[in-house]
């Protein structure tokens, strides 16, 4: 099985060691037969290449089977025609990974603002508000006056189905509830048309109850009862913001795995759902909890997909490897109020990979 690593910027590199001595560890415990390959993307990329993400690397990434991509500082990248391509975009859109999956749950030994959740968002990743992703040429961001600028969102029908379709089989392997989130009372031919799509998809599966609440009243509500809710399916923009809430709520984004899927073509990459973090870059501080628990998705996902029970047994012995670790206050990275550095983290669950006697505790 082959991986290919794409560090990234700020602290992509150091969050992203401490997710390969984890892997690593994984891959000797269970004998998966993981072969790694490193690509450079980002600044690193940009100063060798001239851009920060090349065609090539995309080609390259149709031959692994799975893609570890850290954070990327695109807010600092120069503009798009000198080089600042979105590299978390262009790994969405160049592989069509359309199905962003991010779940966010309460630990009871982690604080939290809400006193119990566990959902997964499943953020459609290909269309909608963003604007790099959303024409054949160019960018549908402009300006056709100085004082006047105008953004153009992107909703497809079969965007929609496809997404709505993951979103209604996660349940099937949950509580058997989806809620679809939308603005429709003012969006009412883009949200309206992701409506019609997801009921459509909904008479697929009538064994799982469909809501619909709106955007503003959705992001209440998490903060007031998330416990209410399984799985949620929405647009891009509104999937990002609602699952960085939820996150937050559930204990910290830091702890917010992820991956973006694409169950047609069989490719998956795992990705931190928080930002590069330049200001803490290079000090050997961050969470990479974020990042371990993407790849442990990962590799959850290729088993399921492709029938490795040996792969979903390795991704839920890392995400009880990690709880395990936090479990404990004195391992806790800083941003949990720890001291724990990034590397002595990897370090620890790593060797709690070997323990299945303190993976099975933290399991319960």
């Amino acid at each position: 099985m082959r991986i290919m690593v794409v560090p990234c910027d700020g602290i992509g590199p150091e969050i992203t060691r401490a997710t390969m001595e984890v892997l690593e560890a994984t891959d000797s415990a269970f004998g998966l037969g993981l072969e790694f390959e490193y690509e450079e993307t980002g600044f690193d990329s940009l100063a060798k290449y001239g851009t920060t993400l090349r065609p090539e690397t995309i080609e390259r990434a149709r031959r692994f089977d799975g893609v570890i991509l850290g954070p990327q500082s695109h807010m600092d990248y120069p503009a798009r025609d000198e080089g600042g391509i979105n590299v978390s975009a262009g790994f969405r859109t160049g592989l069509d990974l359309y199905a962003n999956v991010r779940p966010a749950r309460v630990r009871p030994f982690l604080p939290a603002r809400v006193p119990a959740m566990d959902i997964v968002i499943m953020r459609e990743a290909t269309e909608g508000f963003y604007p790099d992703r959303n024409m054949f040429k160019g960018i549908g961001e402009f300006m056709p006056t100085p004082d006047v600028a105008l953004s153009v969102r992107k909703i497809t029908a079969p965007a929609c189905e496809r997404i709505a379709r993951a979103a209604f089989e996660m349940a099937m392997k949950r509580g058997r509830h989806v809620t679809a989130v939308h603005k429709a009372n003012n969006f009412i031919v883009t949200d309206g048309l992701f409506l019609e799509r997801v009921r459509t998809v909904a008479c697929e599966f009538p064994e799982v109850r469909l809501d619909e609440v709106i955007i503003d009243a959705m992001a209440a509500h998490l903060v007031r009862d998330p416990s209410r809710y399984d799985v949620i399916v929405t647009t891009n923009f509104y999937a990002d913001i609602l699952s960085d809430l939820a996150s937050e709520l559930s204990g910290s984004l830091g702890l917010a795995g992820s991956i973006n899927a694409n169950a047609q073509t069989g490719l998956v990459c795992a990705q931190a759902q928080h930002g590069s973090a330049p200001d803490i870059q290079g000090r050997n501080v961050a969470n990479p909890t974020s990042l371990i628990l993407s790849a442990a998705m990962m590799l959850s996902w290729l088993g399921e997909q492709r029938g490795l029970p040996g792969f979903e047994a390795a991704g839920q012995a890392i995400t009880e490897a990690v709880d395990a670790v936090l479990a404990e206050p004195g391992n806790r990275t800083r941003d949990l109020g720890g001291s724990t550095n990034c590397d002595d983290f990897g370090h620890l669950v790593a060797e709690a990979i070997a323990v299945p006697e303190l993976r099975a505790a933290a399991a319960g």
